[in-house]
């Protein structure tokens, strides 16, 4: 971490002069391209429990009679309806009922944790435990930049959020859909996005969820970039399978996590509510939905392969009853979130929920505020694996590149927060106080000196300049900070090291797939 701009020239302990290159130093180290990114965070303080253990087991009865007495559907596939049949579920139709406890017995050999590889080792993610791993916005079909305001992605667009994601220090995994590039044909779309994540990036990627087929392509393109031996017996991708709330599994989805779950690559199920549109307005109903949909969909990847990793997912939020409009940071979506995290815990499953939401159409004031409430929501009630991070706005509608930035830079107090308290010696801080004693002040003592240069999160991004200087260099706000840093770091950007007899394999397995079906857009 660069050091803060604290004035040590005068006062106790001043250095100033005591070596004539040290300014220069400071000021290029400041300046200096770095590519390092942060491990995942491990969290040494408590998850916030909402739920009693009288409201817990209620909600887990009542999901389970959700199960057994009003079903699931699983729509146009009769090879999942088998496997249901087998396993002792009661199939009407494309209806599936459950009966107590199969469900949480099949979701029993799902694993607690598991790792997630990236082609930079180094850059490996545990998943699960007390682990938190964060990604960027995945979705939106538009992108906005304070040049160019709103407009339809590109895969350029697509490309420089891959890139300011490698750039982006707090940030842990690349992601998957960043933006919809819609200059793509949407049939071959998927291969460009992955192409992308494998070459201009080094973290850890998600796989594409659209078709089975095109699972299968992720799966196939990160066997030339890892080695097929390596893919079967490791997890490399963890990819998103939504739930079409209420209590349906179609065919697209469930084809996908088929694929994944053979293969032994992770993936979230996470059902997509909007509380009063695709469940109900209360919280214990909601979670009570939320959890039935998890536990049928978790349930069914382990029909599939027994062991295949899977994360419980929670996305949700609620509806503003005047406009139809989502809305979010709000404290119901809260309650709920922090509620689902300790189902998940109680089911023994790694947690996905929360990321940088907002309702707002600028990054401004609202989307500071829901955005706040939304990473701190995440960070407390346990999550594991944070999807939309960074760079989400209008509701996922949008990508946006200085919310990227804006974000990404703020995830740095989700890192030092989880730290918790420093109990050592050091941290107690006593030869400091002893040092300096009544009346006199810390800036020159030993205790400042040997801890100041990461004492404190100091933002990347934020201006914390006196009002002369600021106004001197353009009185610019937060929006023309990141609008800076964007260029900054796109301008900064090195593309990762990356074996050329597997960037070309790739881009060969990219060009022939393309080759073999016409363009479709629709």
């Amino acid at each position: 971490m660069a050091e803060p701009a604290m004035d040590m020239s005068s006062g106790a302990g001043g250095r100033r002069g005591r070596s004539g290159g040290g300014g220069a130093a400071r000021r290029a180290a400041r300046s200096a391209v770095s590519l390092e990114t942060a491990k995942y965070i491990e969290r040494n303080i408590p998850n916030l429990d909402v739920l009693n253990e009288e409201a817990l087991q209620i909600i887990e009865a009542n999901a389970e009679t959700v199960l057994a007495e009003i079903g699931v559907n699983f729509v146009d596939n009769p090879a999942a309806l088998d496997r249901w049949r087998e396993a002792g579920a009661e199939v009407e139709g494309e209806r599936v009922r459950i009966p107590r406890g199969l469900a949480r017995q099949l979701c029993a050999t799902a694993p607690a944790t598991f790792t997630q590889h990236a082609r930079n080792s180094a850059r490996n993610v545990e998943i699960g435990g007390r682990n938190l791993v964060m990604a960027p916005v995945y979705g939106p079909p538009f992108v906005r930049s304070a040049s160019g305001g709103r407009r339809y992605a590109t895969m350029e667009d697509f490309r420089n959020f891959v890139k300011l994601g490698y750039m982006s220090k707090w940030l842990h995994h690349s992601g998957g859909t960043v933006c919809e590039p819609t200059d793509v044909a949407v049939n071959k779309r998927h291969l460009d996005m992955l192409q992308a994540h494998m070459t201009l990036s080094d973290k850890p990627y998600m796989g594409s969820v659209t078709e089975p087929v095109r699972a299968e392509d992720s799966v196939e393109m990160s066997k030339l970039l890892f080695g097929a031996d390596f893919v079967d017996q490791n997890t490399v991708m963890t990819s998103l399978i939504n739930i079409n709330s209420p209590l349906t599994f179609d065919s697209v989805m469930m084809g996908a996590l088929e694929v994944y779950a053979r293969a032994n690559q992770a993936c979230i199920i996470s059902p997509f509510i909007v509380g009063g549109a695709m469940a109900p307005t209360t919280v214990a109903g909601t979670l009570t939905q939320v959890l039935a949909e998890v536990l049928a969909g978790v349930a069914y990847s382990q029909l599939v392969r027994p062991g295949a990793p899977v994360i419980f997912g929670a996305f949700v939020t609620s509806i503003d009853m005047n406009s139809g409009a989502p809305t979010f940071g709000t404290p119901e979506a809260s309650l709920i979130t922090y509620g689902a995290g300790q189902l998940a815990r109680r089911l023994g499953l790694p947690y996905r929920s929360g990321g940088s939401f907002c309702g707002s159409k600028l990054p401004d004031a609202q989307a500071a505020y829901e955005t706040a409430n939304s990473l701190n929501m995440a960070l407390l009630s346990g999550v594991n694996f944070m999807l939309h991070a960074c760079g989400w706005l209008e509701g996922g509608l949008v990508s946006s590149y200085e919310k990227f930035v804006m974000d990404a830079d703020q995830l740095g107090t989700l890192h030092h927060l989880a730290r918790g308290v420093d109990m050592s010696e050091n941290g107690q801080a006593m030869d400091a106080l002893r040092e300096v004693g009544p009346g006199g002040h810390f800036l020159g003592c030993a205790h400042t000196q040997a801890n100041f240069k990461d004492a404190f999160w100091r933002s990347d991004l934020l201006d914390y300049k006196p009002f002369e200087t600021w106004d001197e260099e353009g009185a610019r706000d937060t929006q023309a900070l990141a609008s800076a840093r964007v260029d900054k770091m796109l301008g900064d950007y090195q593309q990762p090291a990356l074996d050329p007899a597997v960037n070309e394999a790739l881009a060969d397995y990219v060009a022939r797939r393309k080759a073999s079906e016409p363009d479709a857009f629709g």
